[in-house]
């Protein structure tokens, strides 16, 4: 077995969660056998064994495209969170701790999730149409440093204000839904803009959660956040917030709006995106699910 240390070496505060740190951890885990490797020379990807683990330390992004090497060669993934948002770290309730995280790395215990797939992409997080791109697309590097996850919700608000929304039709196998829509979020797990809740939600349902807001006033919408957080349940239908489950989805737009996929821009409108039930190997001791 080998353990392929794929790091971002600016990762965390200054870059303190770079390969180094993480190598540290993990040999006084008792784990031997790391190689380094990164997306940027991907020789490495031929010699993968069903039986190695990729050890990603990164962001949604990073952790994105080593799912996609794990996928390819069926090894196993392990998130070692270093980025920003962290949201897919969320759906596996690692633990904080660095140390502890890498003991459980070595005990080797796995669990299955879901990945969303579509023409642009995969996903195993999120993808964002209208406002929450806008998330990705301004909330710059040195912003990110001094805010954090935080920095996405003072992107939103910065556009929230000039921000009139989008004509789109909305189609599961619950139904179709057309409206001008504010933002619309495509989930494959339980949590998404730096920790944001889906009610009733895990990463291994076999479903794809649609979250789609419509323009309202900022009173409305934050009058609909406290609603959503408070009562712990799902939305469903409401004025101004609509919830949909679908192991399907299919979203068409008047005209080509961008999509940004695990904190990345991926393409254009329209998306079909389906879920891909159960078929990549994480390694955690049990998924979250929320109520």
């Amino acid at each position: 077995m080998v353990y392929w240390l794929m790091a971002n070496p600016k990762a965390g505060e200054e870059g303190s969660r770079g390969p180094d740190f993480w190598r540290e951890h993990l040999e006084a885990a008792g784990i031997s056998g790391i190689r380094d490797c990164s997306l940027e020379d991907t020789a490495w990807t031929s010699e993968i064994d069903t039986a190695d683990i990729v050890l990603a330390a990164g962001g949604d992004g990073s952790v994105n495209a080593a799912a996609g090497v794990c996928l390819e060669s069926g090894a196993t993934l392990a998130v070692l969170p270093s980025g920003t948002a962290n949201d897919f770290a969320r759906n596996l309730g690692l633990p904080e701790d660095p140390q502890r995280l890498c003991d459980l790395v070595a005990t080797g215990k796995t669990q299955l999730v879901d990945v969303a797939v579509a023409q642009q992409g995969r996903f195993l997080n999120v993808a964002h149409i209208g406002l929450g791109t806008h998330a990705v697309r301004d909330s710059s590097g040195e912003r990110k440093r001094f805010l954090g996850r935080f920095s996405y919700g003072v992107a939103l608000l910065q556009k929230l204000a000039a921000y009139r929304g989008f004509h789109g039709v909305i189609e599961t196998e619950q139904g179709k839904v057309t409206g001008r829509w504010l933002t619309i979020a495509v989930s494959s797990g339980a949590f998404f803009g730096g920790g944001s809740e889906i009610p009733e939600a895990s990463a291994s349902d076999g479903q794809l959660d649609v979250i789609a807001v419509r323009p309202r006033s900022l009173f409305q919408l934050f009058l609909a956040f406290l609603t959503v957080r408070l009562s712990r349940s799902s939305p469903k239908r409401s004025r101004t917030v609509v919830q949909l489950k679908s192991p399907v989805v299919s979203i068409v737009t008047r005209s080509p709006k961008t999509i940004t996929m695990d904190g990345e821009i991926a393409g254009k409108t329209p998306l079909t995106a389906k879920c891909r039930p159960a078929c990549l190997k994480v390694i955690c001791e049990e998924l979250v699910t929320t109520e």
